[in-house]
């Protein structure tokens, strides 16, 4: 194990963990994922901490629930006075920066990252705050991108992820050949394999049409989901057309092969270590921001507690580490206090603490906590109110006050098709896991801190707008003066046997 070891943090956007080669896919081609799982230890069962974009970053980079933070929907900004790994790394002597998206909304665009190599993808001010007082039928989605699924040439996240891995890769290089001594923290962010489902030709081709799978659970009627489902389905306008057999699988089909994009992206950036010489020296974690439904259930994007949107890869990789799985179930709260351990950072200076747990233990070989619990919630748009999902052993249970308890037995309805809920033969699990929900969420006060936050944001968006508009998105600068043939440069060659 090296004491102090490079991180490299590769995040990917919306993301399935069941279509990932290491996870048992069987049509889904990411051989450079697959390697580092092979030499990593991988997480059978970790959740993201919201099924949605920012809230789910925002918790994952503090390392506390969205709720504590404020972080409820897309459009919440991250305070800057709310601590991140960035900030310990940084603290303990790293160099941090950024490429990709963060999804940050508020006029802090770095959040401890001392340099940011790219702007995000989507707006760093308060457009898409939602309003709980108009009801659950807004509509900000429809399933345009399942119709017009398939092949293109160029997009603008094929432009933004191709910026991405380039700048990330320069860093890569910047830093081997640099005079900087102290080691390299960087967070490299994908918008992939996120919709629209579009993908270029040679991702495509990777994969025989006749291949792509279908949905596990087929298509459930919208009045027979339960009242959550049916209510995200109308949202996102799935009860105004029915996909066909082929968008199935063309959709499918273009999301894996940006799969396989993503993981073409991932060689780069390890092939960039590698010939740096600081393959040996670096600690690898990769990981998504949410799932995907996929057509699972004949529902699309996220925002569900559903396996396919809640479940996560997680994958972590020390140099010189031994490769195991862990079936016990985790958190992207655990990524805090993990990544502080791998860089000898303390969490003494945090006064609210933190919500997960380092996973460094498990990796290194200590057993997995016996019943542990871990949480999740939901509280933007397409709800009537928040959500809280509870993961512990093989049960799944989600709360609210707006939608009736569902209790899930993965171990023996992995398909999530059979509500436990009410069911007396598991009367204790749920009245323990209902006992946890109600000591830890004050549901009608959660739902006043949620809407007041989202009446703040309204009556500020509109006069933002007006006038002169100081930007929030972070803008790259780039100073020519300093790169290249300047006489100052320090981006001199790096030889062969060159280390970091």
């Amino acid at each position: 194990m090296v004491a102090r070891p490079h991180i490299l943090l590769i995040q990917a956007d919306q993301m399935a963990a069941a279509c990932l080669p290491f996870h048992g896919h069987p049509v889904v081609q990411a051989p450079h994922l697959a390697a580092l799982a092979a030499c990593g230890t991988v997480f059978e069962s970790a959740y993201c901490n919201v099924p949605l974009c920012a809230p789910s970053r925002f918790s994952m980079m503090a390392g506390r629930l969205a709720s504590t933070i404020d972080a409820f929907d897309n459009a919440c900004e991250f305070p800057a006075s709310i601590p991140t790994f960035a900030h310990l790394l940084r603290g303990a002597g790293y160099r941090t920066a950024l490429s990709g998206k963060m999804h940050f909304v508020g006029p802090d665009q770095f959040h401890g990252f001392e340099e940011r190599l790219t702007t995000d993808i989507y707006p760093a001010d308060f457009l898409w705050t939602p309003d709980w007082r108009l009801g659950v039928d807004q509509r900000f989605i429809d399933l345009t991108p399942v119709r017009e699924s398939g092949l293109c040439k160029r997009s603008v996240q094929i432009d933004y992820d191709e910026e991405v891995v380039f700048e990330a890769e320069r860093l890569i290089f910047d830093h081997a050949r640099s005079s900087d001594d102290r080691p390299l923290f960087l967070t490299v962010s994908f918008t992939h394999p996120h919709d629209p489902y579009i993908a270029r030709k040679r991702a495509w081709d990777r994969y025989d049409p006749a291949d792509i799978d279908l949905p596990r659970v087929p298509f459930i009627e919208i009045d027979a989901r339960d009242p959550h489902s049916r209510d995200i389905s109308i949202h996102h306008g799935m009860d105004l057309y029915r996909p066909t057999e082929e968008d199935l699988r063309r959709t499918r089909h273009a999301y894996y092969a940006n799969i396989t994009m993503v993981d073409e992206w991932v060689g780069r950036l390890l092939g960039a270590l590698d010939d740096c010489g600081m393959a040996g020296t670096t600690a690898i974690v990769f990981t998504a921001d949410h799932g995907e439904m996929l057509g699972e259930r004949g529902q699309w994007y996220k925002k569900t507690f559903f396996e396919p949107a809640a479940r996560v890869p997680l994958v972590i990789a020390e140099p010189g580490g031994t490769p195991r799985r862990v079936t016990g179930p985790v958190s992207l709260l655990d990524l805090m206090p993990s990544l502080a351990e791998i860089g000898g950072a303390s969490l003494d200076p945090l006064p609210d603490g933190v919500d997960g747990d380092s996973l460094m233990p498990v990796v290194r070989g200590a057993p997995a906590v016996p019943d542990r619990t871990i949480a999740s919630e939901l509280m933007s748009e397409g709800t009537a109110g928040p959500i809280v999902m509870l993961r512990r052993d093989r049960w799944k249970y989600i709360a609210s006050s707006a939608y009736p308890a569902r209790l899930y037995d993965l171990a023996n309805d992995p398909d999530e098709l059979v509500n436990r809920a009410g069911d007396a033969a598991v009367e204790e699990v749920e009245a323990s896991l209902a006992a946890e929900v109600a000591e830890g969420w004050d549901f009608d006060v959660l739902t006043r801190r949620i809407l007041t936050s989202q009446q703040r944001r309204l009556a500020i968006r509109g006069p933002l707008a007006e006038g002169i508009v100081a930007a929030w998105d972070f803008q790259p600068v780039k100073d020519a003066s300093a790169v290249y043939y300047r006489g100052k440069s320090a981006r001199s060659g790096l030889r062969t046997g060159d280390v970091a």
